[in-house]
């Protein structure tokens, strides 16, 4: 997918709302690093208010793509369903105002410029709408996506945990009660 399908020419458009969609999939993260999860099929709905001076920016996030469990190491389907608000200002001295801006949803670019460049915004976003913690709840837990094999060691490892004491801490157990006193 060409970057230039990522450059909005905003000077040509007429104050007010506009609205742009953009399909997702893999081939856009090429010219990023590896990224940790694969099969994104991700639509990106971007609305984009102009005003005289600055712009209102809001991405929408959806679709789906698979990231390894930390469970099991399986696949695990996450869908995506996010939003995020960027406002653009224009100003005289864009590099200037970027770096004594604190607000990340705040972006400054020269009043002379005439497309803005979004890619790096939808990749911060993707990345951004994938959680954490990525494992299925625990009522999913054991089901299609799951590594059975996997659950059923780690269930055993924690059964044994619980019965057999570590023996690197029976010396310590005497000083728990002089620490009451």
């Amino acid at each position: 997918m060409s970057r230039r399908n990522f450059d909005i020419a905003f000077v040509g458009l007429k104050p007010g709302i506009h609205e742009f969609e953009y399909p997702i999939d893999d081939k856009f993260f090429v010219e990023y690093q590896e990224q940790d999860f694969k099969n994104c099929k991700a639509q990106v709905k971007l609305t984009l208010d102009k005003k005289t001076g600055f712009m209102l920016l809001k991405f929408e996030i959806g679709g789906q793509l698979e990231v390894i469990c930390d469970r099991c190491g399986n696949n695990l389907p996450l869908q995506l369903w996010d939003d995020f608000n960027v406002v653009v200002k224009m100003v005289e001295d864009p590099e200037v105002m970027n770096e004594q801006e604190e607000d990340p949803d705040v972006h400054y670019i020269s009043r002379g410029e005439s497309h803005l460049h979004i890619a790096d915004w939808i990749y911060e976003f993707i990345n951004l709408s994938i959680p954490m913690q990525r494992m299925c709840t625990e009522d999913e837990m054991g089901g299609p996506h799951c590594n059975k094999e996997v659950l059923a060691m780690l269930k055993n490892m924690d059964v044994q945990g619980e019965t057999a004491p570590n023996p690197q801490w029976k010396g310590l157990e005497k000083f728990k009660d002089l620490e009451d006193n």
